[in-house]
């Protein structure tokens, strides 16, 4: 065996020992929380970032996020996401930034209007601090990681390692899942989002971040897989972590991974010769059959109801009335509100307001990020969504040996489509997308 695939186990049995640790004696998450920062830290400033080792830390501190909040491992709620911006700066000060990165500079300075606003028109009785940051940390985050990511060049298997980064937490989180979710029938009565299966968590983020793992794991199946033993290692995380997706009950964050997931192929096989097309074919068709045993083994394990959860329909087979489970109703309140202010909007944290008042006194945050910020940010709202949807575009008619440029994309605008950016994942992901890819001669793909 390779010294390489020995510090790969090395690392997933780590993680499967950090997830099972932090089950039993719930209070050393915060232990994990302060190793991730000061081993985050020891490790940048020992390499002085040469090989943009702080992505992999950002990485980290991403794919870590779901399992500290479900966990109460964060010191603070959005401890992430501002970890992931402070990392950034580091990386400012060591590696710079191109110069050209005018797009993100620009999405940035959009969203100041929309926070002088809210100053305005948030109720006294608000904390106007931390609901403004709460509504913009997302925005913000993403911002200042695409101005460190912006054509910056990374070889393949840098890249690859930071998408392991992200992994290896996600198997913890999938660990602690098996470990805390009791029988499944006994609590398993409807078809709606499950927190029992989740962790106690909010099953759309979990389902979120699993489908992430289930991206980054089948990724690693096709292309760094470079041992019998190793593919079937990635085959077990795949369908453990695909399992435990399905078993939350969310659909967004389950549909995100395999749309990712598809997007790779297409161009694996667009770039593949057709010398080795065969063995792809072969690939596809495993990682086929893979996801085909996982959607019986869950239909099996759930009586069926993930079947109807996925026909929108409710435990008895009838089709609920709502195709979006409410979310049309929020949409419908943040487009008004873009009607009534459509230059700079309502202000960021204004919304919630707002529905507060429609429902008579329900606190109702916003599952989109795109209406979200067509009501709190109005036109420059619309305009910073343009900007961000349209540079990595732009940006790959220069860089198309960036094959995972349109997944990392494609993982942005579904995941804030129905978990807004609650979690830091969508920003990170999203500036991965601007990085300006290479393969060189060490960089060695397995198929």
């Amino acid at each position: 065996m390779e010294i390489k695939d020995k510090n790969y186990i090395l690392l997933i049995g780590l993680h499967v020992f950090i997830g099972l640790i932090i089950f039993l004696i719930p209070s050393l998450a915060k232990l994990y929380t302060i190793c991730i920062i000061v081993f985050g830290l020891y490790y940048v400033l020992k390499t002085m970032n040469r090989e943009n080792n702080i992505l992999l830390v950002a990485g980290y501190i991403v794919g870590s996020e779901v399992l500290l909040r479900m966990t109460n491992g964060n010191f603070f709620y959005e401890f992430s996401k501002y970890g992931v911006i402070l990392f950034m700066f580091i990386g400012f000060y060591y590696s710079g930034f191109s110069k050209n990165a005018i797009p993100m500079w620009l999405f940035l300075l959009l969203i100041i209007p929309g926070i002088l606003v809210a100053t305005e028109t948030l109720n006294l009785t608000t904390d106007i601090r931390k609901t403004i940051l709460f509504n913009v940390s997302g925005p913000i985050c993403l911002g200042i990681s695409g101005i460190y990511c912006y054509n910056r060049k990374i070889s393949f298997n840098q890249l690859s390692n930071v998408l392991l980064a992200i992994g290896l937490p996600i198997i913890s989180t999938t660990v602690y899942l098996i470990l805390y979710t009791p029988d499944l029938k006994e609590i398993l009565i409807g078809t709606g989002s499950n927190s029992h299966t989740s962790g106690g968590f909010g099953p759309n983020q979990v389902s979120t971040i699993l489908g992430l793992g289930m991206f980054i794991f089948t990724s690693r199946l096709l292309l760094q897989s470079n041992s019998k033993l190793i593919f079937v290692i990635n085959l077990i995380l795949a369908f453990n972590i695909s399992f435990r997706g399905l078993l939350t009950f969310s659909r967004g964050g389950m549909i995100t991974g395999l749309f990712m997931i598809i997007v790779l192929l297409v161009f694996i096989y667009r770039l593949t010769k057709s010398s080795g097309k065969m063995k792809l074919n072969f690939l596809i068709f495993s990682i086929f059959l893979i996801f085909s045993f996982t959607w019986i083994y869950t239909t099996n394990e759930t009586g069926g109801l993930i079947n109807k959860r996925y026909a929108n329909e409710d435990a008895v087979g009838k089709s609920k009335s709502s195709q979006l489970t409410g979310r049309e109703d929020i949409f419908e309140s943040e487009f008004n509100a873009f009607l009534e202010h459509p230059i700079f909007g309502v202000g960021p944290g204004k919304g919630m307001e707002i529905r507060e008042v429609e429902t008579g006194g329900q606190k109702i945050a916003s599952h989109n990020e795109i209406t979200r910020m067509l009501a709190e940010h109005g036109l420059c709202g619309i305009l910073g969504l343009f900007i961000l949807f349209l540079t990595p575009i732009f940006l790959y008619f220069d860089n198309k040996q960036h094959i995972f440029i349109f997944c990392f994309l494609g993982f942005w605008l579904l995941t804030i489509n129905h978990a807004a950016m609650r979690i830091a994942a969508p920003a990170f992901v999203y500036s991965l997308s601007l990085l300006k890819l290479y393969f060189y001669e060490k960089d060695t793909i397995h198929r």
